[in-house]
């Protein structure tokens, strides 16, 4: 039943922004660039997933808000993500705390085509988490590559893959081998406003199990003098997964400022 009003209430909200759709020119203003992981901003974002519904545990929910901070130097984009999470640890017990702190470094190549980034880097996890529910006990390293195809005025699209495993860490804790899909497209609707969809494909290759979602909602681009902020609420529904405890809906919202 909430899935069926998500989607609902998605299509009518999509339907309205489009009867108020402005000409292309006035789309291509900064909500193209207000969705590019590889501008060349300084920019700070806060993300929430609050996960209602989990694969094998029926009376439980979980949240994760994250908290990003992206700056380009040179031809590098560094970002870090700390996250504060909820989660399940039984039945009926969850916890709360900080998480792993996750940094990683994308060196931005020269593309020889208007609108289009591609960066590629190393990524590093910190054990900096609070408690053992919210954490993995491990330090971790791996790679980041990321797409970004801005050249068309309406509809952008991308990706960003991350992969990672331990390197140090608890030994008692468990292996850690991480691999995170992000395709993300956006199709501007004028005005400001834009269709949206960036699902985490997450895959847990040392503990055998993964989630697939699919994306579809809206946001909203407001451009001032010195701050760009973009506004988001997208519902993301799972297609695939296996194990317990994976996500079977997520409500996916964000607040982003990028700084001119």
């Amino acid at each position: 039943m909430l899935k069926r009003k998500l989607i609902c209430l998605t299509v009518l909200l999509f339907g309205a922004v489009c009867s108020f759709a402005q000409d292309e020119e006035e789309t291509a203003g900064g909500s193209v660039e207000a969705n590019n992981p590889l501008a060349s901003f300084t920019a700070f974002n806060v993300h929430n997933y609050y996960t209602p519904e989990l694969t094998g545990l029926p009376d439980q929910t979980a949240n994760t808000m994250w908290m990003r901070y992206a700056k380009p130097v040179g031809k590098w984009l560094f970002r870090a993500s700390l996250p504060f999470s909820h989660v399940p640890t039984g039945a009926t017990s969850s916890q709360s705390g900080m998480g792993d702190l996750n940094i990683f470094a994308a060196y931005l190549f020269d593309v020889d085509k208007p609108g289009v980034a591609f960066g590629i880097g190393p990524q590093v996890t910190f054990d900096t988490a609070s408690d053992n529910a919210t954490g993995t006990g491990k330090t971790q390293a791996g790679l980041a590559v990321v797409y970004f195809d801005g050249s068309s005025p309406v509809f952008q699209w991308g990706g960003l893959v991350t992969w990672q495993t331990d390197v140090a860490g608890d030994s008692a804790r468990a292996d850690t081998e991480l691999l995170v899909a992000q395709p993300f497209y956006f199709l501007q609707l004028g005005g400001g406003y834009y269709f949206r969809g960036a699902p985490n494909w997450v895959f847990n290759r040392e503990a055998d199990t993964y989630h697939v979602p699919i994306g579809a909602g809206l946001g909203r681009v407001i451009m001032t003098e010195k701050v760009v902020f973009n506004l988001f609420f997208e519902p993301q529904f799972t297609v695939l997964s296996k194990g317990g405890g994976q996500p079977k809906l997520q409500l996916f919202a964000g607040f982003n400022m990028q700084f001119k």
